[in-house]
């Protein structure tokens, strides 16, 4: 959802002829997402990560959803009074903590993904309601958000794009590795270590 959901926003962003907030949303998200590719290549083709805390990357899970969610909040409540849109960006920052941890459980990431992942994902969301919030001449209205729904009507039965397999055939391609490495191989090693 939450892919769909940054599209929307740009498009919300657009149609509401506000071209610097577009520009400065895809930036943002732009910067976060590379930085997301960037550390997963990192470890899936070279094995660079942190064994001790078992970071292997940044979550995109986590980076989107902390990014995400807290701006579409602001931007849904961006005309209303203070208090409601303070309080409807906060719920949006519980909304994505509370999909960052529930990657822990299932194994999809560590706690180290989750949250490095969490972090950069508001450090990208307070930074555009920062640049957002000085803006002044933006027309942005309720009915846009009505028009951004078909978007996130549709997400749910969209094949998800098989990103993580791109991630994986690129850094091994660029590291000339045939098996990629994988946190797997760190506990291994650690049992190998304590034979």
């Amino acid at each position: 959802m939450t892919g769909p959901i940054g599209v929307a926003i740009g498009v919300w962003l657009l149609a509401g002829k506000s071209w610097k907030l577009s520009w400065m949303w895809a930036l943002l998200f732009g910067i976060g997402m590379a930085l997301v590719v960037i550390t997963k290549m990192a470890f899936v083709g070279w094995g660079v990560g942190i064994e001790a805390v078992e970071f292997a990357g940044f979550s995109g899970h986590a980076m989107r959803s902390a990014a995400v969610y807290p701006v579409a909040a602001f931007l849904a409540f961006r005309s209303s009074r203070s208090n409601a849109r303070y309080a409807a960006t906060a719920i949006g920052v519980v909304f994505a903590v509370l999909i960052s941890i529930s990657r822990v459980p299932t194994m999809a990431h560590s706690v180290s993904e989750s949250v490095t992942g969490t972090i950069l994902g508001l450090a990208i969301a307070a930074a555009f309601i920062r640049y957002a919030s000085s803006e002044r001449h933006w027309a942005l209205s309720r009915m846009l958000v009505v028009l951004c729904l078909p978007i996130l009507l549709i997400a749910p039965r969209v094949e998800p794009v098989p990103a993580e397999q791109w991630i994986t055939q690129a850094a091994l391609y660029l590291s000339g590795r045939d098996q990629p490495y994988t946190r797997a191989m760190w506990t291994e090693s650690k049992h190998r270590g304590h034979e």
